[in-house]
C-alpha cells in the first residue's frame, strides 16, 4: 500500500478497519483532559471496560456466597481456570489440555526448569539470547548455581554480530550444532523484549530436539501479539505474562503451555500441590500425588480468582476476533508507523531515527525500538508530557507498539506531528 502522511489518509484506514468498535472497549489515561496515544501494550495494556463486570461477579460471589462460591458461583472458583483453556489454545496454537493458567511468569519459567532441566555431568548447558530480559537472566543464573554449576559456563548466550542489533537464525543453529551434546535446554523469548525480534520458533525447536535438548520459550511478548502454533512446532513448554497484548491488568496470571507428549511421563519431575493433583480425588486428602492428566497436573496452588477475572474478560475479547484479525490490522498498522517514522526523518534535520526492529514483517510484530542517535532522553520526556505514552529502554531506544486492539492509524500521524514538533524545539522543559 502507498501510505501517505496526512491525517486524511490516516482516518480512512480507520474507516476501513474492521477492529475499529473495539477502541471503544477500552479505557485510555487522559493528559491534560487529551486521551493518550498508548504506545507501551508490550508493557502493560489498556483496561478493558468490560473487566470490571468480570471483577465485580466475583466480589459479589464471595459477599454473598462465601465459601460456597467455590462450587456455586455462577462461575464456580474450584475450576475457574479451565475457562482458559480452550481459548487460550487458539491463541498460542495448543491443545486445550496442554494450556494451564497460574502463578506468574518467572515462577512458571522456574517450575518449567524444575522438569525441563535435567542437567547431567555431560549435558548441562542452556541457550539463551544475548540481552535476554533481566528476570530471564536471574533466572538462569540461579537455576545453574542450583545444580552445582558455574554460570559462565553453563549459560551460552547467542551473541549479536558486530554492529548488528538483531541474531541471525543462522547464528543461533550454529550454536546449538556447536554445543551438542552438552545441551540441556534451549529457552529464549520468542519475541525479543528490546529490539521486538521475532525468532523462528519452529525452525529453532527442530534444531534443539536434533541436538537431544529440551525447548522451551517465554512468549512474554508474543502470546496475544503473533501467530503461535507451539503444538505443531513440537515446542516442550512455554510460559507468558497476561499483562501486555493480553490486558489482564498489572503482574497478573500466566499462562502455560505443556506438549501432551509429556503428559503421561511419570519420571519427569515436578514440583507438586494441591492444585494439580487429580481433579476427582481432590477433596479426599490423599497422601500421594496423582496429577491431573495435562497442563494442570503442574498447578500447584488455589488459583486467584480476583486475578484470573480480568484475563477472562480480555481473552473473552480475543475469542471474538481471533488471530488473525488481529494480526493482519497489527501488520498494516505498524508498517504505517514505520512510515510515519521515515517521513519525520525526512523532514527534520538532525532526527537521524533508526528502526532497529527487523523490516521484515516475519520477523517482527507489533513493536518498533527507535534509536535517537541525534535525540536523547529529553525527547522522550517531551513525549510524555504531551500525550505519548511510549517507553524508554537504555542507552537512548524508545519502544512504540501500536496494539491493534486499541490503537488507530490517526494515532500513528498524530504521534509523528507530536513527534516532529519535540525535535524541533529547543528547550523540551518548557514545553
Amino acid at each position: 500500500m502507498d501510505f501517505e502522511n496526512t491525517r486524511e489518509f490516516a482516518r480512512g484506514l480507520d474507516a476501513k478497519d474492521a477492529l475499529r468498535s473495539y477502541r471503544d472497549e477500552f479505557i485510555f489515561p487522559k493528559v491534560d483532559g487529551k486521551q493518550v496515544i498508548y504506545f507501551v501494550g508490550n508493557s502493560l495494556g489498556l483496561q478493558p471496560k468490560r473487566t470490571k463486570t468480570y471483577v465485580d461477579e466475583v466480589m459479589n460471589d464471595w459477599a454473598n456466597l462465601a465459601v460456597e462460591g467455590h462450587f456455586y458461583a455462577e462461575k464456580p472458583w474450584w475450576d475457574y481456570h479451565e475457562r482458559f483453556a480452550a481459548p487460550l489454545s487458539k491463541i498460542v496454537g495448543g491443545l486445550p489440555s496442554e494450556i494451564t493458567v497460574m502463578n506468574t511468569l518467572t515462577v512458571n519459567l522456574h517450575l518449567m526448569m524444575v522438569t525441563f532441566y535435567q542437567p547431567t555431568s555431560k549435558r548441562y548447558k542452556i541457550i539463551c539470547e544475548e540481552k535476554a530480559f533481566p528476570s530471564d537472566q536471574y533466572m538462569f543464573q540461579s537455576q545453574v548455581k542450583f545444580h552445582g554449576y558455574d554460570p559462565k559456563d553453563a549459560i551460552v548466550e547467542i551473541k549479536r554480530r558486530e554492529g548488528e542489533h538483531n541474531i541471525r537464525l543462522e547464528d543461533v543453529l550454529a550454536k546449538i550444532e556447536e554445543v551438542g551434546d552438552e545441551l540441556a535446554l534451549v529457552l529464549i523469548g520468542g519475541v525479543n523484549y528490546y529490539t521486538g525480534q521475532v525468532f523462528d520458533m519452529k525452525t529453532i525447536t527442530a534444531a534443539g530436539h536434533k541436538a537431544g535438548a529440551f525447548v522451551g520459550w517465554d512468549l512474554a511478548h508474543a502470546a496475544g501479539n503473533i501467530k503461535l502454533e507451539l503444538h505443531d512446532w513440537g515446542v516442550d513448554f512455554a510460559a507468558w505474562c497476561s499483562y501486555k497484548y493480553m490486558n489482564s491488568g498489572p503482574g497478573n496470571a500466566s499462562g502455560c503451555f505443556v506438549h501432551e507428549k509429556h503428559h503421561q511421563n511419570s519420571d519427569l519431575p515436578r514440583f507438586a500441590g494441591w492444585y494439580g493433583h487429580n481433579k476427582v480425588r481432590r477433596f479426599k486428602m490423599e497422601p500421594q500425588f496423582d496429577p491431573v492428566n495435562g497442563a494442570d497436573g503442574w498447578q500447584i496452588s488455589n488459583l486467584p480468582v480476583l486475578s484470573l477475572a480480568p484475563y477472562l474478560a480480555s481473552v473473552e475479547m480475543f475469542s471474538e476476533v481471533g488471530m488473525d484479525k488481529l494480526i493482519e490490522k497489527r501488520n498494516l498498522l505498524t508498517s504505517y508507523l514505520e512510515f510515519i517514522l521515515h517521513e519525520v526523518d525526512k523532514e527534520i534535520e538532525g532526527a537521524e531515527f533508526e528502526i532497529i526492529t527487523p523490516s521484515n514483517q516475519d520477523e517482527r510484530a507489533c513493536q518498533l525500538s527507535v534509536f535517537l542517535h541525534g535525540q536523547g532522553r529529553t525527547l522522550f520526556e517531551y513525549l510524555m508530557k504531551n500525550g505519548v505514552i511510549t517507553d524508554w529502554r537504555e542507552p537512548n531506544v524508545i519502544r512504540l507498539a501500536p496494539a491493534p486492539f486499541y490503537c488507530s492509524f490517526e494515532d500513528m500521524y498524530e504521534f509523528g506531528q507530536v513527534l516532529k514538533k519535540g525535535i524541533l524545539v529547543k528547550d523540551k522543559s518548557l514545553v
